[in-house]
């Protein structure tokens, strides 16, 4: 293997000869230049993976050095060496993009720990990652097997999400499939788990999480009947991993001051679980106090158009009917750019719900464009386009905006989505919903054990479509598909991003309370 080669130049280079020898015996190539010019001269003629540079050298200074070095190529890592300790020569090479600071004098093990941390930082990294995952996999695999409550399982996908984040820098894709596979193996033993005990939770078990209708209720008003502020952020059918994605971006504007994961209730759709959340209420509670405003699947009308009077009810059987509050929806870009412009006249208002539908918009994406299905072909390229929209998109500009504002934000979500993969048939009639993760009609056909049944929809809180409706929910990364045109219907489904069924995914899902900084 080819030694790593490094430039050091320093005025003094002869008094660093113990040094180098040092380095020379760990392997590195070290080569020497005595002042700046000499040094840029041969940064234009080689290939350098580090240079050391001293700051006080005649002639060119390091810091005139470190601007050049940058001009010629901007990419290699430079490591300032110097005597002064002055505030302004550390602010200068920090702000010319230096990768190190060292004060002389410099022992050689200072020497070699930042070698390793620029030229071999990533190596180290992906192989002690690996070490520890694959150190890690038999406990997870205990874990999952001995899970008995919703707490075990939230557990089990944090550590899950973990080491996705994790293993997205290690280029070994061995450990990347098997997580893949433990992954698959979490949501067929969560499938089981939900299909045993969410009807008690639904029926008031001590053992229930949060879900969706009593999220504001425990999570929101209580701010609100202590007087405080909040701004409250729903980014539609965003993940636990893409929240991550984007709580990393945040870190410089905001504290995270709580971080909890709550439930989804089924299905895991935008009509379901979002006017759950607003209305604090079921679906067929919602139905039978607003029939108006409750539309069913094979209804044409948007599903989700009363949330603002939905949350309004809400608040006020909490007794914050008196609040001054606001409500938007953004969905499209120049709706978003005029509601940033417009943020000035919402700072008096104790409450601020904000529904942001773009991550929603780009799953869809996903299935009907073949640029998107490129650019988000797994969750790593998923996760990563996640952020890339996040860092430059309007919704950005408010959180920074909360966060000058000093307005605390609750930034949560309705529900989550999974790559689907495998198709299981179904038949029914015309009628049958057409989401492929769930669906809710009658006469429908279909093999008991690859699905979870609900024969009678008031045991589960959701509305009927007719006498005879009943639903039936996809686990793990299933999704329905029709007998006609089978080979067709799959192909085009299969690898995208759906929701509506079970899977940890889609039901445990983030509510974050964020302080600005």
């Amino acid at each position: 293997m080819e030694s790593t080669r490094i430039l050091w130049a320093d005025d003094e280079i002869d008094l660093l000869k113990p040094h180098i020898i040092f380095l020379e015996k760990k392997g590195y190539r070290i080569d020497t230049a005595t002042n700046g010019r000499d040094a840029l001269d041969m940064i234009q003629e080689n290939h350098y993976e580090l240079v050391f540079l001293d700051e006080n050298m005649p002639g060119l200074t390091g810091l005139d050095t470190l601007v050049q070095i940058k001009k010629i190529n901007r990419n290699i890592p430079v490591v300032m060496v110097t005597k002064s300790e002055e505030e302004r020569i550390m602010e200068e090479a920090i702000g010319s993009q230096i990768a190190d600071y060292l004060i002389k004098p410099v022992n050689p093990n200072q020497l070699l720990l930042s070698i390793k941390k620029l030229t071999e930082q990533r190596k180290l990294i992906n192989e002690k990652t690996a070490t520890d995952y694959q150190a890690e996999f038999r406990q997870l695999a205990i874990d999952m097997s001995m899970a008995a409550t919703i707490e075990d399982w939230v557990k089990i996908y944090k550590d899950l999400v973990r080491w996705d984040l994790s293993l997205d820098h290690v280029e070994n894709s061995t450990y990347r499939d098997l997580l893949e596979t433990q992954k698959k193996e979490a949501n067929s033993l969560f499938f089981k788990f939900i299909s045993k005990n969410y009807q008690p939770w639904l029926k008031g078990s001590e053992a229930a999480p949060t879900l969706s209708p009593q999220l504001f209720p425990r999570e929101l008003f209580p701010f609100l009947k202590a007087g405080k502020k909040v701004f409250t952020i729903v980014i539609d059918n965003l993940r636990y991993d893409q929240w991550k994605v984007i709580e990393s971006e945040l870190a410089q504007l905001f504290v995270v001051e709580s971080e909890k994961i709550f439930c989804s209730i089924l299905p895991t759709a935008t009509q379901y679980a979002r006017n759950a959340m607003f209305a604090g209420l079921m679906p067929a509670e919602i139905k039978r106090r607003y029939p108006d405003k409750w539309f069913d699947d094979d209804e044409e009308e948007t599903k989700n158009q009363f949330e603002e009077f939905f949350l309004e009810e809400n608040l006020k059987r909490y007794g914050l009917g008196h609040i001054k509050w606001s409500y938007a929806k953004i969905s499209q870009l120049t709706f978003a750019r005029k509601f940033v412009e417009n943020l000035k006249t919402l700072v008096d208002n104790d409450l601020n719900v904000v529904v942001y539908n773009f991550v929603d918009i780009l799953s869809h994406a996903k299935t009907e464009m073949d640029v998107i299905k490129e650019l988000a072909d797994n969750d790593k390229a998923y996760r990563s386009l996640t952020r890339t929209w996040f860092i430059h998109s309007p919704l950005f500009e408010i959180l920074r905006f909360c966060a000058d504002r000093k307005l605390p934000v609750l930034l949560t979500t309705d529900h989550g989505t999974i790559n689907v993969q495998n198709p299981i048939k179904i038949v029914g009639e015309r009628e049958l919903t057409t989401n492929l993760r769930y669906k809710a009609g009658r006469n429908m056909s279909y093999n008991p054990k690859e699905v979870f049944e609900v024969k009678n929809p008031d045991d589960y809180h959701l509305p009927r479509m007719g006498v005879n409706t009943h639903y039936v929910f996809a686990g793990k990364d299933d999704f329905f598909a029709y007998p006609n045109n089978y080979n067709h219907y799959v192909r085009y489904y299969r690898n995208t991003y759906q929701h509506g069924g079970i899977s940890l995914e889609e039901m445990l899902i983030p509510v974050a309370y964020l302080l600005p900084r």
